[in-house]
């Protein structure tokens, strides 16, 4: 069960319980779940029933136990607690890991995307500013992958406005020019290209782009070694910060296309490229070691999170090459 699963199968919960009565309230369009805060437990929280305690004219501690009540059964969720004032805390069962893997395995370079705003219909102004101009790109690409329509002309339409900043291609190159301008927030100040051009790991787009190819060599060097990702479910409990973070890609990606946040997807790469660089080294078997199972896990693992870093950077039109 991805983050937008789950949120999907607690928006159910909410509108059985307006069905039968038992909440009177409007449902609500989108239920948003969050990696637990301070005082949490399980996989993932959501904060839905103190939203819904004032409308419904009860507490919110009451409102999350007749939730609770209709999520309890739900696939995917092995226990739902409550905490603090009314948070709804999620544990998915353990061979969740297994089902995103298989996702990823089955989406390929789509997985993240989704018809969540399917039917919308966003104009944007085209901007002579370069970074305006790239930003409305970037913003264009996100809504598409979740199903919206898009379009930009020289009429009438949503205005994008940027602080100023250069596009130069001719001096970074096109994958650290539109780093430079896309990785900040749009008001936020672009960063400077020169640290961009370094192949040195304090350089994030280097990072990226190096952890994508580092799995896509993996992937060959066990050929070399006769195995293949084989995506079970045993081999990966070893990291669980990199599995957490392929299953939130989904969430990230609507987010980002939502409040029109490219920014969320570079810094959401960023974190993939980590967790995957620090996991690498346990991948393929160590001098006379046979390939098992638990490699072939790992392996899929690896090349799992390389396919989410292929399928991420296009987004900002930034190249994800094979080799670096």
């Amino acid at each position: 069960m991805t983050p937008a699963d789950l949120s999907l199968t607690v928006l159910h919960a909410v509108r059985r319980a307006v069905d039968e009565g038992v909440l009177r309230v409007e449902v609500p369009p989108r239920v948003k779940v969050e990696r637990p805060r301070p005082g949490g437990v399980g996989d993932y929280a959501s904060s839905v029933a103190l939203g819904l305690a004032r409308p419904a004219g009860r507490d919110a501690r009451d409102v999350a136990a007749i939730l609770r009540e209709r999520l309890r059964e739900a696939p995917g969720i092995r226990a739902v607690d409550i905490t603090g004032p009314g948070f709804l805390n999620f544990t998915l069962d353990d061979g969740d890991e297994g089902r995103v893997l298989r996702e990823i395995e089955r989406t390929g370079l789509a997985y993240g995307h989704s018809t969540d705003l399917a039917g919308a219909r966003v104009r944007f102004r085209a901007s002579a500013e370069p970074r305006a101009a790239l930003l409305v790109e970037a913003y264009a690409r996100l809504l598409r992958a979740q199903g919206a329509d898009t379009d930009i002309s020289e009429g009438e339409g949503e205005w994008i406005t940027a602080l100023p900043a250069p596009y130069r291609p001719d001096t970074l190159g096109t994958d650290a020019a539109r780093w430079a301008l896309l990785r900040p927030a749009a008001h936020d100040r672009a960063l400077p290209g020169a640290p961009l051009l370094v192949q040195h790991e304090r350089n994030p787009l280097f990072r990226v782009r190096y952890a994508h190819s580092r799995a896509r060599a993996l992937v060959r060097n066990a050929a070399q070694l006769g195995f293949t990702p084989e995506y079970g479910e045993t081999g990966t409990d070893e990291a669980p910060h990199l599995l957490a973070l392929l299953g939130d890609h989904p969430a990230v990606l609507l987010v980002a296309a939502r409040h029109r946040a490219p920014d969320r997807v570079a810094r959401h790469l960023e974190a993939v490229a980590d967790a995957l660089l620090a996991y690498q080294h346990t991948v393929l078997p160590l001098g006379d070691e046979k390939p098992s199972v638990a490699h072939r896990s790992r392996l899929a693992l690896a090349e799992a999170a390389g396919t989410v870093l292929a399928g991420g950077l296009p987004l900002l039109g930034i190249s994800a090459p094979d080799q670096i």
